[in-house]
């Protein structure tokens, strides 16, 4: 899986979160009877999706730097470089 940056991570699960549990109480309490399912199941999957870019922040690995983009050293350089033979 691709790298995502930790701070879009945490602000995206608390944004699924918070859309999450705002869903769950108008959907359980401020719906009418005929749209309180059809709220109610989308606050939940609002809510696994939370729970899934926290488990993606919680669990990835630190960012490596590029190895393709870092210039190598070659042993003819650090000689003429001041280095003692």
């Amino acid at each position: 899986m691709r790298y995502i940056a930790p701070v879009r991570a945490k602000i995206l699960s608390m944004l699924f979160f918070g859309t999450g549990t705002m869903g769950v109480a108008i959907g359980l309490g401020v719906a009418p009877p005929s749209v309180t399912m059809i709220i109610t199941f989308m606050a939940v999957v609002n809510i696994g999706l939370g729970a899934f870019f926290a488990y993606v922040l919680l669990t990835q690995e630190e960012r490596s730097p590029d190895k393709r983009k870092r210039k190598k050293r070659r042993e003819s350089d650090r000689d003429e470089s001041g280095g003692r033979k």
